[in-house]
């Protein structure tokens, strides 16, 4: 396990050099001057050539890839174009707030997702399953831009019931920071009418975040469990009297979660980049909002920090995900 642990830590390596390697040229590849965006309008050649001297953009391509490459060894991920803040400062202050809706989405996808394909399995055939499957496929299909649009329609214009966007109201300040997660912080705080606030801020582009995944799980659960209700040991287990929700829960469920493992791994990825746009319908102040106004600014080192982050999010979540197998099935150990 321990040497299994080490590759895939080693694979992370490499693909983390590869991811930056690849965003950078692709950033650098937009026919845009950021120096020029920087110096402003009115400005003459001489100090455009000075903005691009001091952010090192005169220098070859090549050699300003091996010096992000150095810096990004040490843990230094350049200093933001726009906001003229070291990158590593800007994603520490916006990545909570990416961090506490993609948890939220990920709790709504599995405790509705999961149960869904659980009653669609065991009512095969049936209502159910037919509704099921046919909330999944929509899911799935439905962009997350669109359904965040129609959330707001509803439940902001028409109901009144939650608020258009951010992570608070106007003028409200945040809980004194522990985890930078407010729902948490404000709960550590005995902030009850702040757990409140923040919850309802977090409710809708967290439900419009949590669609793709809720769909991929609740079909990948009923179609692993259908799988596995026609294997002999579960007819056997039946024959024997076991109460059907044992058989379900307790000889099915348990064979049935690998594949289910692997969606959740590879939907989380997909939930990463849905953030992007979630964040930017709803105003969330999160690292894909931070991105989008590095993309529109050309702000490379932004682009690069936040893609990078991503990155590694994605690669960690799946290695986890790999190392979940093991304590599914024991027979996965060694």
């Amino acid at each position: 396990m321990i040497g299994y642990v080490v590759r895939r830590l080693l694979f992370l390596v490499l693909v983390l050099f590869g991811m930056s390697l690849v965003t950078f040229v692709v950033s650098h590849a937009i026919p845009a001057d950021p120096a020029r965006l920087l110096a402003g309008l009115e400005v003459t050649q001489a100090q455009v050539d000075s903005v691009r001297r001091e952010y090192g953009l005169d220098r070859p391509l090549a050699e300003q890839y091996v010096h992000y490459l150095g810096g990004l060894l040490r843990g230094d991920l350049g200093k933001s174009l726009s906001t003229r803040r070291p990158v590593r400062e800007d994603l520490e202050k916006f990545f909570p707030a990416t961090l506490e809706l993609g948890l939220a989405a990920t709790g709504i996808a599995l405790v509705v997702g999961v149960p869904f394909g659980v009653f669609a399995a065991v009512r095969h055939g049936k209502w159910v399953d037919h509704g099921t499957r046919i909330a999944a496929l929509a899911g799935a299909a439905l962009p997350v831009f669109w359904s965040g649009l129609m959330l707001q329609l509803i439940f902001y214009r028409d109901l009144g019931w939650l608020p258009a966007g951010g992570r608070l109201p106007q003028g409200q300040l945040p809980p004194a920071a522990v985890t930078g997660l407010y729902t948490v912080d404000a709960l550590l705080a005995g902030q009850w009418a702040l757990v409140w606030v923040s919850a309802r801020h977090l409710a809708m582009p967290a439900l419009a975040l949590s669609g793709v995944m809720l769909a991929g799980l609740a079909r990948m659960v009923r179609s692993s469990l259908l799988d596995v209700l026609r294997e002999d040991y579960i007819r056997t287990a039946r024959a024997k009297g076991v109460a059907e929700r044992l058989v379900v829960l307790r000889h099915a469920m348990r064979n049935a979660l690998i594949p289910v493992l692997t969606v959740f791994g590879l939907q989380f990825g997909h939930l990463l980049g849905g953030a992007i746009l979630t964040e930017t319908v709803f105003f969330w102040p999160g690292v894909g909002a931070y991105a989008v106004r590095a993309v529109t600014s050309v702000d490379f080192p932004a682009i690069m920090g936040a893609a990078m982050l991503l990155a590694a999010i994605y690669v960690v979540v799946n290695l986890v995900v790999d190392l979940g197998y093991s304590v599914v099935d024991p027979r996965i150990r060694g």
